[in-house]
């Protein structure tokens, strides 16, 4: 790809580094990720895909900001408040980088439309903050031969990893997480909080993740799961494996497609 003069001027940081060079700055713009969730997780991780120049992005959520969010979801301001969040966010990443196509779409994520919405991806990210989604994403992700970014907070702890399991040789989320956890077992965000900048650390996270998985440097979170604590400053690297007995992956599964999540 010839890269213009602003595009060279842009992405010089990138450009320069071994690793990366033009090669990947070019799978950078030719890519297409899905984010689902513009909230704690997805601000920064939207902020920096499109900032390293993702040529296409997607962004999925129903809501509308709220004073609430601006603790913690950056990619909103104060004069956003009861816009939609897909709308607050393109906005945003407009003004960062305008040669960034966003697809908005206010719309929550259900059996009926996550096969659709994730069909003209490359890399799907899970930003989202309920077990239902996850566990929804995760599977349909399997299903449509996605990889599938995926990152969770609680309090002062974030999780991330990368899901890949149609290649055969690594464990999906259910490998790790069979099932989701009984309703109010898990406190939600409001109910139980959650430090406004590990959002950002476990966000930016994802978005190296997701830009590794693009550009093909580094070695991949799939099979790993980084598990970061900002009380003491701690990261702790799991692995995983494929479990035969998955009830998606495994050898013999029993979840052979979404009617599982229909209520």
């Amino acid at each position: 790809m010839d890269f213009s003069d602003q595009q060279l001027k842009r992405y010089a940081r990138h450009i320069v580094l071994p690793e990366l060079g033009g090669v990947g700055q070019t799978k950078l713009l030719d890519a297409r990720v899905l984010v689902i969730g513009a909230g704690g997780l997805g601000s920064p991780l939207l902020l920096y895909l499109a900032a390293a120049g993702v040529g296409h992005l997607g962004i999925v959520d129903d809501d509308a900001v709220d004073l609430s969010n601006l603790q913690r979801q950056v990619i909103h301001t104060t004069d956003s408040i009861d816009t939609a969040k897909v709308e607050s966010a393109k906005a945003t990443l407009h003004g960062i980088n305008p040669d960034v196509v966003v697809d908005a779409h206010r719309v929550r994520v259900n059996p009926e439309n996550v096969m659709a919405l994730i069909s003209d991806y490359d890399v799907i990210a899970d930003g989202s903050d309920n077990f239902a989604t996850r566990f929804l994403l995760n599977d349909a992700c399997f299903f449509a031969k996605k990889t599938l970014v995926s990152a969770a907070l609680f309090r002062f702890e974030g999780q991330v990893s990368t899901f890949k399991a149609h290649d055969g040789e690594s464990p999906c989320y259910r490998c790790i997480f069979p099932e989701p956890p009984p309703d109010g077992l898990i406190p939600s965000c409001a109910e139980g909080g959650v430090l406004g900048a590990v959002a950002g650390t476990v966000g930016c996270m994802q978005a190296t993740e997701v830009i590794k998985e693009i550009t093909g440097i580094g070695e991949s979170l799939a099979g790993k799961l980084v598990v970061f604590n900002a009380l003491d400053a701690t990261y702790r690297k799991i692995t995983a494996r494929p479990d035969p007995a998955c009830a998606l992956c495994g050898t013999k599964p029993t979840i052979t497609d979404l009617s599982i999540h229909e209520s």
